[in-house]
């Protein structure tokens, strides 16, 4: 066995943080839920694929985390009650049998959100309309609403959301860990990003105000279930609706929020870019995850972006991160901890599966595991 592949399949154990090898499944939207939120069987099969297919760690798609503003999809799942949390229990029972550990990942939608049954508009930090158009392969269309600004009464109905949230998703469904979703363009990384967050309150402002929020978040869950599962949040600079933007202080703001996160007890930071080996800034030399690492030299670094490739995915171990994290080298390779194990070649990745809505294809069942 060569040393790259020796890396990626060694355990981790670190802020309770316990997994077989360094191979997770990236969480990924695939709107296969009941109407109601409720995970179905097939999507009980399409998470059980990736556990016995050797993965050591399973990030769920975002969970909506209450019956106001934050569901962001039609037939998302959410686990907002405990019908929709006992759904997960049979997902996290097939995982063990497999030793793979599942997070929850728990996200709120803001302004993206484009299929809410419970409200008949939007909320987010500032009144901004989101750029882009609604994602018609998650039952979108046209261009998204113009949000409302959300109130203190509003923004701490969202903080309780995430936290009964995450209660439900360890103690009704079994899960190992939570992911807060603070990345692509959603309410917490709306809350970060300046040109979506124009408040002059405690929320706004400087990065320092901005990231606020998401430290509160993080706390809050911390302080619920933080003795029971490691806690962490996912955090990118691009959004599902502008796939190019940047921190505009660059390595300073990196600093700060990295730093906030750390400080505010993160177990694990997920770190997502479309290339996660590439500079994070233009004309710079560190990655989003090496300068994670730096600022938050204590807490595990999940990568996630184009890392399907051993040599990439043992590249941005060098980086500093400690589990890489795969999408559509998943989607493709339900089985690929097994496949690198006995050095078979990887499936290519079939995008027509995403299409035209992006639920999970009876194809995609079919894939033969490799045990």
């Amino acid at each position: 066995m060569n040393q790259a592949l020796s890396a990626i399949l060694s355990r981790h154990d670190k802020n309770g943080v316990s997994v077989k090898n360094r191979l997770a499944v990236a969480p990924m939207t695939r709107v296969t839920a009941t109407p109601a939120g409720v995970p179905t069987a097939t999507m009980r099969d399409y998470y059980a694929r990736f556990a016995k297919g050797g993965f050591g760690l399973v990030i769920t798609e975002g969970l909506y985390t209450d019956k106001a503003f934050s569901q962001g999809y039609r037939n998302q799942p959410g686990i907002t009650d405990d019908e929709q949390a006992q759904g997960w229990s049979a997902v996290t029972r097939d995982a063990h049998e497999q030793g793979t550990l599942v997070f929850a990942q728990l996200m709120h939608a803001g302004a993206l959100s484009q299929g809410n049954p419970y409200r008949d508009h939007t909320a987010a930090p500032s009144a901004v309309k989101p750029a882009g158009k609604q994602m018609g392969f998650y039952h979108g269309e046209g261009d998204y609403a113009d949000p409302v600004a959300m109130t203190e009464e509003q923004i701490a109905e969202a903080i309780d959301g995430f936290v009964q949230s995450a209660l439900r998703a360890v103690r009704v469904a079994g899960f190992d860990g939570i992911e807060i979703h603070g990345a692509n363009g959603y309410l917490l990384d709306q809350f970060l990003t300046a040109h979506t967050n124009v408040r002059e309150d405690r929320w706004g402002g400087s990065t320092q105000g901005r990231v606020s929020l998401l430290v509160e978040v993080l706390k809050a869950v911390k302080a619920a279930v933080g003795g029971e599962v490691p806690v962490g949040i996912r955090i990118s600079q691009g959004k599902v609706n502008d796939f190019t933007n940047k921190w505009p202080g660059r390595e300073a703001d990196a600093a700060i929020i990295f730093g906030a996160l750390a400080e505010a007890g993160a177990d694990f930071i997920h770190v997502t870019e479309f290339e996660a080996w590439q500079p994070a800034f233009e004309g710079g030399s560190d990655s989003l995850v090496a300068l994670a690492r730096r600022h938050a030299p204590d807490v595990t670094i999940i990568a996630n972006g184009s890392l399907h490739s051993l040599e990439r995915a043992a590249e941005i171990l060098q980086h500093g991160a400690d589990i890489v994290a795969l999408g559509r080298g998943a989607l493709a390779n339900p089985d690929l901890p097994h496949l690198l194990e006995k050095g078979e070649a990887l499936r290519e990745f079939d995008g027509a599966i995403l299409g035209p809505i992006a639920d999970v294809k009876d194809s995609e069942l079919a894939i033969e595991l490799v045990r």
